[in-house]
């Protein structure tokens, strides 16, 4: 053993550096898949050394004839990271992930010719159907060690559950007898270290937990009441905060806003989303790393496993709605250095965000249970596409939900969809509701976190189920010292021009949905389609959208003045190539008073004619959650009248078509569709609100 702690020792040196030294459970966790080929679970801080144990162990192996390790890894960036140290240490890794399918068959003769040390896999590729029957058996049979990277993942107790994650017990029940598994991650409480722990190995899991104190971290709340003081805040201090940082946001469009106002104050800063182009994404890291930023203005997706050790603040703009997935975040900070700020700017939007995501949930026990019947009639595969038309669930709904049903093995994916399997199946309504009043405690921890007067790391380590969780002396509320809140009134007056800063395009829908051709008898190519049109703001917005949700909560009235001369600019500013000839409005059932006086007022100000309003026929239209339904749901939801038709003629040019908003576009498809089929020319959609 003490040869063996050695050759651990010189290998921890090669991959970390000549100062690097074994801690006491960085050798028993090596030892214990080393030596003892056991099944064990690591939770400590981000920054403790996790992944030394999987490099070192790997290593180890492979010099005694050990296959290669296969490490489970959730995303991108931190792939890249992972193969970066690796090479440290002297081990060739290669990956496995959508983004280079090209390479895969020379990736796999290199690992059956026994090149490859270390082979990391996205989770998604486990139920891949040519991966997961082609592939993963054999990499099973041949592996040294098996790997998962950010294992709370596998946990729907965990803060950032994935069905993908959950195939990983299949996987770990399958590997022959004296596979050495691992599974790491530092956000586990005790109940998600309790299930991931008996998903790898029911009782026998060695499970190694420490302290998750961060003594380089200063946290710190600071309350601002309104959105364009905390970016106009941000905005006079970002220069002073230490080195280079992370600035999260809970919502893709905050992110592109706070990047202009902090762009256009003179801040080096670029915006990350999960719909950032993938080689923008990596130079925006890459500019990170090299200190050329000043900071990554991102949303969740830059989360686990970027590592940049010097990182030296993190500020949130919205508070994330868990305590752990904050923790998580700001593990980010200070690694290398001896100092990181870490700064709250919780906002009163954050609930609105949070009710968002909740929706997101598992589907009801209905829902379920219609699509399962769908697939056992089908009698062949179905696309999740061709589903959508049959479920009334968005694709990203019920993508999950079906993940969710493979696993439980209800559903199976094949080549060309999903399929049933006939096995009974049974809808787990107390554990779904169990999860959802978690998440609801989660939430309320969150804000007794930014209300708290105690100390923060402690805190938020007690969420953990830390026990050695004990006040930090170091953040705002156990020093006293506490961020001042004060703004000067020029710089909230330039957040404020920018946050409302009125106009968002409203892409036409071009195709017409999956499905729909049999009972609607259209499909293919829009023909009649509307132009690229213009709302106010986003419902997601942290400028507008604070002021459109809140007039979406209240009861029907006639437009405010306020909006309407915002909407007034929206179209001053509109590059169109013609102008409007006349104004309509979509006829609504929820908020007819406030669609009409809308449309009525625009047409009041540009001088156009009121041409009229599409009627509301049929009963009321039920709320649906994807394309098809949603098309079949309007479809015949509304009329053109007499009065409307003799009045096109006398508007030849293009027509604004007005609404209170957009959500999926539907609506705004098939109106378009009947007043061309009228006799109308060009169709600018209008609105007041899009969701993002």
């Amino acid at each position: 053993m003490s040869t063996l702690r050695d050759d651990a020792e010189r290998c921890l040196r090669a991959l970390a550096g000549d100062h690097a030294r074994l801690r006491d459970d960085q050798w028993t966790a090596i030892s214990a898949l080393v030596v003892e080929r056991r099944r064990a679970l690591v939770v400590q801080r981000t920054g403790w050394g996790k992944s030394a144990v999987y490099f070192v162990a790997t290593r180890l192996l492979r010099e005694r004839g050990a296959g290669p390790t296969v490490i489970v890894s959730p995303l991108l960036a931190l792939m890249r990271n992972q193969i970066e140290a690796a090479v440290r240490a002297g081990i060739h890794a290669r990956t496995i992930n959508s983004s280079n399918t090209g390479d895969w068959e020379q990736i796999f003769a290199e690992v059956e010719a026994g090149e490859v040390d270390v082979l990391l896999v996205s989770p998604e590729r486990l139920n891949n159907p040519d991966f997961r029957d082609l592939v993963l058996p054999r990499l099973a049979a041949g592996a040294g060690l098996v790997v998962v990277d950010e294992a709370h993942c596998i946990s729907d107790w965990g803060h950032d559950f994935r069905p993908d994650y959950r195939r990983l017990r299949t996987l770990l029940a399958e590997l022959p007898p004296g596979v050495p598994v691992l599974a790491t991650t530092a956000t586990a409480n005790a109940r998600v270290t309790q299930d991931v722990a008996e998903q790898l190995a029911g009782d026998d899991a060695l499970v190694l937990r420490g302290p998750l104190e961060r003594e380089s971290l200063r946290l710190a709340v600071a309350t601002l009441p309104t959105a364009e003081q905390r970016i106009a805040w941000l905005g006079e201090r970002l220069a002073d905060l230490p080195g280079s940082g992370i600035i999260y946001t809970l919502t893709v469009a905050a992110a592109h806003e706070i990047t202009g106002y902090l762009r256009d104050r003179g801040h080096e800063v670029a915006a990350y989303s999960g719909q950032t182009e993938q080689a923008e994404r990596l130079q925006a890291e890459q500019d990170l790393q090299d200190n050329k930023l000043k900071a990554l203005v991102a949303t969740s997706a830059l989360g686990m496993g970027f590592d940049k050790p010097d990182l030296g603040f993190i500020v949130h703009v919205g508070a994330p709605q868990s305590p752990v997935a904050y923790y998580q975040q700001i593990g980010r900070a200070g690694r290398g250095v001896d100092r990181a700020e870490v700064i709250l700017l919780p906002g009163r939007e954050d609930r609105d965000i949070w009710a968002y995501f909740a929706g997101l949930a598992f589907p009801p026990e209905p829902l379920v249970r219609s699509t399962l019947d769908v697939l056992e009639t089908a009698g062949r595969p179905l696309s999740t596409s061709a589903l959508e038309p049959m479920v009334d669930l968005n694709r990203a709904r019920l993508e999950m939900m079906l993940k969710v049903l493979d696993v439980d093995g209800a559903v199976r994916r094949v080549k060309g969809g999903w399929t049933s399997t006939g096995e009974p199946w049974v809808y787990d309504r107390e554990r779904y509701e169990r999860v959802t009043a978690e998440r609801r405690r989660e939430q309320r921890a969150m804000l007794d976190y930014i209300s708290a007067a105690t100390c923060r790391e402690e805190y938020l380590r007690r969420q953990l189920d830390d026990p050695a969780a004990a006040p930090c002396g170091r953040c705002d509320n156990c020093t006293g010292r506490h961020w001042p809140t004060d703004v000067t009134g020029e710089s909230a007056a330039q957040a404020r021009d920018r946050l409302h800063r009125p106009g968002v395009d409203i892409a036409p829908r071009r195709m017409w949905p999956t499905g729909v051709k049999d009972d609607l008898g259209v499909s293919g190519r829009i023909d009649l389609q509307a132009e690229t049109g213009r709302a106010l703001g986003r419902l997601t917005d942290i400028g507008w959208g604070n002021r459109l949700r809140d007039l979406f909560a209240s009861a029907d009235t006639d437009v405010p003045a306020d909006l309407v001369d915002a909407v007034v600019k929206v179209l001053a500013a509109w590059d169109w190539p013609a102008r409007p000839t006349g104004v309509i409005t979509v006829g609504s059932r929820s908020r007819p008073r406030l669609v009409t006086t809308f449309g009525r007022r625009i047409a009041e100000i540009g001088r156009l004619p009121y041409l009229g309003e599409l009627t509301p026929v049929g009963d009321p239209v039920p709320r649906r959650h994807n394309s098809a339904q949603r098309l079949r749901s309007v479809w015949h939801a509304l009329a053109v009248p007499e009065d409307l038709v003799a009045a096109l003629p006398g508007a030849p040019g293009p027509v604004l078509l007005v609404d209170d908003r957009v959500e999926t576009g539907w609506t705004m498809t098939a109106a378009t569709r009947l007043l061309k089929q009228a006799g109308a020319g060009t169709v600018l959609p209008l609105t007041l609100a899009t969701p993002n």
